[in-house]
């Protein structure tokens, strides 16, 4: 019973996720999304108690899939560009095979939704920004290097770069990758991210 209720659950954020992606700048309602999973609204209900519980459950699947990676690179992984460049890739990889999330992350799909769910979307973005500033000032107590630009400058450019593929492959309507030349752009960012104490 409760295996088939996990199951529920999982079938309503998939199909949230999918309208998301199919849908681009439409709002999602609960009749339509109950139709995509061939449910009534009630049977929606049972499983989350409100449209914002179900974004929510995205944000969670979002967190647990980008900060148990990131962790582990962290874990893996001593060289701090190394470090970086993984964990950049990670975010733009996750964010182009999951289109749907990124109208989430961009908090286009949040437009007439309660504003915690906007604060939790701030909170994920500040907890990555947060661990690239781990990540910058830990290379100078490992690796004699200093970011060029200092450890804030350096993360919040970061950032910038992260969040402006994901809002440039929203606003494209999911054509413009956040992959797209990534292998071309990260050796130029890199080179000139750190430097020798």
């Amino acid at each position: 019973m409760s295996n088939k209720k996990i199951d529920r659950r999982t079938q309503i954020l998939q199909a949230l996720a999918q309208m998301l992606e199919s849908s681009p700048g439409a709002r999602i309602t609960t009749a339509a999304l109950a139709r995509q999973v061939g449910v009534s609204e009630a049977a929606l209900y049972r499983h989350f108690p409100s449209k914002a519980k179900m974004f929510e459950g995205l944000i969670e699947f979002i967190e647990e899939s980008l900060f148990s990676r990131i962790n582990r690179i962290i874990q893996e992984k001593s060289d701090v560009v190394s470090r970086i460049d993984m964990m950049m890739t990670l975010i733009l990889g996750f964010a182009q095979q999951n289109p749907g999330m990124c109208r989430l992350l961009t908090a286009d799909a949040l437009s007439g939704e309660t504003e915690r769910l906007r604060v939790r979307i701030a909170q994920l973005f500040d907890r990555i920004e947060t661990q690239l500033k781990q990540i910058i000032r830990e290379a100078d107590l490992k690796q004699g290097l200093r970011s060029k630009m200092g450890v804030a400058p350096t993360a919040d450019f970061l950032m910038a770069v992260i969040e402006g593929k994901v809002r440039h492959y929203v606003r494209s309507e999911f054509k413009t990758k956040p992959m797209e030349a990534w292998k071309e752009q990260w050796p130029i960012l890199a080179q000139n991210l750190m430097q020798n104490r």
